[in-house]
């Protein structure tokens, strides 16, 4: 995004306004508003979490009975209210860790990855789609049975393949773009709502 653009990007603003660390916090706002993935109370774990904007929301959504914890392999800065681990998703064992720290299934499991952008986009599709597999893997154990989730996806080649293979674990999945998303972006969220596992 060109410097002048994102002077006039009103989420960006917003974001620095009310003080969360990206303007993709008001992404998650805006889908679960329409969708109810989570809510006060609820056990939320957040799957390449940095900067943490999304975990900011989070722990604002769920309150302070519920917990949430954001998992990134970069640095993330502490966030009030949330449990931050610096480690892998294409690692498993983190699943164990997930699990210590909630001591319970979760309810929601939200994912805007994004892996380190090469400039090549079928790579960075392919590689984004990749992510996301990896975080089914945690999901498929951390999740409780009626469970929601939230997975980003560059639309591409592979996005419709990931739709297929999630699909069979939701009683529903609704494909939307935000407005807080930028128009030129080729992001998509894929909202599952009803882990049946």
């Amino acid at each position: 995004m060109k410097l002048l653009d994102a002077r006039k990007d009103p989420y960006r603003k917003l974001a620095h306004e009310q003080g969360f660390r990206s303007r993709a916090a008001y992404k998650l706002k805006e889908l679960n508003q329409s969708y109810r993935i989570m809510g006060p109370g609820f056990y939320v774990l957040d799957l390449g979490c940095a900067p943490g904007g999304w975990t900011q929301m989070a722990v604002k959504l769920v309150g302070n009975q519920g917990k949430v914890m954001g998992i990134d392999l970069s640095y993330v800065e502490e966030i009030p209210g949330a449990h931050i681990l610096r480690g892998d998703i294409e690692d498993e064992n983190v699943v164990d860790e997930v699990m210590s720290y909630f001591e319970r299934k979760v309810n929601a499991v939200i994912c805007d990855l994004s892996p380190k952008v090469s400039g090549n986009w079928s790579v960075d599709h392919a590689k984004q789609i990749s992510l996301n597999y990896d975080c089914t893997k945690i999901m498929d154990k951390v999740l409780a049975h009626k469970g929601n989730a939230i997975f980003k996806v560059f639309d591409g080649e592979y996005s419709m393949e990931f739709r297929d293979y999630i699909k069979k674990k939701f009683a529903r999945i609704n494909l939307t773009k935000p407005k807080a998303s930028r128009k030129q972006s080729s992001e998509l969220y894929y909202v599952c709502l009803g882990f049946i596992g």
